[in-house]
């Protein structure tokens, strides 16, 4: 009976214990739970605030800029070519099943090698390609604790040549010091239109770092023509001609024709400078015929003409004695304006793309400046710095206004006050004379020379020398 009543007082103290520890519990769960709706109520969850995600896991805008699209694009990528696989090897195993019956012991080693093929062309390099481009996806990291933040390298999940998201992405100074720019990393740029030829700049960036670079120079300007302009830069090695001589001395540079040798040709219709003649129908270039002929050439903006529109540099640097010492050549030409200018110490730079035949080579072996440039991008001069902007040949009717605008207040912006802007017989429908007119009235500049002159009947040359007013806010 002792031994029961022992029993029993044991099992009711562990029942009362148990009892007890089940209430302490239990209010722990009720504590916990009433803090939990305190955090989500605080929070504003019952408010449906957007940003409940960033109060619990302490990340601000995690994914904030992060270029969606260009991710899923990737990942869409990646399992086309998973999928195109899967495809080929069904239809590769179908065809095996229904051929295994025909296929004799003498052909063996010859199923062999094509299998071995089969298997390296179209399994293990399309894997390959998949996985890479896998791991080339980058995510967003956040960084630091509470107020962490993410920063995507911009376009980074867009371009798969390793090249370029090598060249765009964020190259942080050694040590993290602040550089003489006052930054602490440098961003490379290119143009925002890249992403239109994407196909057409990983080709022209798929290279062999430190070989020689492709003879494609005729692709570049194609893609900085389309708006892919800054281009990235490249780590190969530009190819010269195989048989380069010196220039001539610059005494004798001006007005002579260069040696052929001293171009590459490979990218042009002509195999050499005689072909560039006026004369050949199949120069391959229609705009500033007779440029390489240097005899003609002699004989531009040196005597008055017949026609009004015909400045002489005499009477323009006669506007302006001794102030006119640095300018640009916005043209299209071979630099003979920058020969002239050169001849009465006056240092000009001059524009040129390549349209079908070597102008920028040329202008260089002249002993002048090319400034290798398209009108897309922004004249790489500081403002108020040119005594001179001449252009000729350039715009001519047929660019947009809208273009044209930007490309004047450019002009504007990089001339200095009482600086000379020499339009040199721009033409243009009669139509359209009003409308290009007030382009070139609007900045308010001082009329020197303003000419207008018949060019056929539906079309008319405007010549103008006008000075930029001091501004002086």
């Amino acid at each position: 009976m002792l031994k029961m009543l022992r029993l029993c007082s044991l099992k009711c103290g562990f029942a009362r214990v148990m009892g007890w520890l089940q209430l302490v519990l239990g209010g722990l769960v009720i504590v916990v739970a009433l803090s939990s709706l305190f955090r989500f109520y605080s929070a504003g969850f019952f408010l449906h605030r957007e940003d409940i995600c960033h109060h619990f896991y302490g990340v601000k805008d995690a994914y904030a800029g992060f270029d969606v699209k260009a991710l899923a694009d990737r990942v869409d990528e990646v399992l086309d070519k998973m999928e195109s696989l899967q495809n080929k090897l069904e239809s590769a195993v179908q065809s095996m099943e229904k051929e295994k019956d025909e296929v004799g012991m003498g052909k063996s080693n010859i199923m062999r090698l094509e299998f071995k093929r089969y298997l390296q062309e179209e399994v293990v390099q399309p894997l390959y390609e998949a996985h890479i481009a896998l791991r080339q996806i980058r995510m967003p990291k956040a960084e630091g604790i509470g107020n962490a933040s993410s920063k995507e390298e911009p376009l980074i999940n867009y371009f798969v040549v390793e090249e370029i998201r090598k060249y765009i992405t964020l190259k942080q100074n050694r040590y993290r010091k602040v550089n003489m720019f006052g930054t602490e990393s440098m961003y490379s740029a290119i143009g925002h239109a890249c992403v239109l030829v994407k196909k057409e700049l990983e080709e022209y960036m798929d290279y062999d770092i430190s070989s020689y670079c492709k003879d494609d120079w005729n692709v570049a300007q194609k893609l900085m023509l389309r708006g892919c302009d800054p281009l990235p830069r490249r780590r190969c090695l530009t190819r010269a001609s195989k048989t380069y001589l010196k220039p001539y001395p610059i005494n004798e540079s001006l007005w002579k024709i260069p040696d052929d040798r001293n171009v590459r040709w490979s990218n042009y219709k002509c195999r050499n400078f005689a072909c560039l003649s006026s004369r050949n129908s199949q120069r391959g270039f229609t705009k500033c015929i007779g440029c390489f002929e240097m005899e003609k050439e002699k004989l531009k903006w040196v005597n008055k003409t017949s026609l009004p529109v015909d400045f002489s540099i005499t009477e323009v640097l006669a506007i302006k004695p001794g102030e006119i010492r640095i300018g640009l050549d916005y043209s299209v030409g071979t630099g003979s304006f920058a020969a002239r200018m050169r001849e009465q110490n006056v240092t000009i730079i001059s524009t040129a793309l390549n349209l079908g035949a070597p102008f920028n080579e040329m202008i260089a072996l002249r002993g002048l400046i090319p400034l290798y440039i398209t009108p897309n991008q922004r004249l790489p001069f500081f403002d108020n710095t040119m005594d001179l902007i001449h252009t000729t040949a350039f715009m001519d009717g047929w660019i947009d206004l809208l273009l044209m605008d930007f490309i004047l207040f450019d002009w504007d912006r990089v001339l200095r006050p009482g600086g000379l802007l020499w339009i040199d017989k721009f033409f243009c429908n009669r139509s359209d004379l009003d409308d290009y007119m007030y382009m070139f009235l609007q900045f308010r500049y001082k009329k020197h020379k303003w000419v207008l002159s018949s060019k056929s009947k539906d079309e008319v040359y405007l010549s103008a020398l006008l000075e930029k007013p001091p501004r002086s806010l």
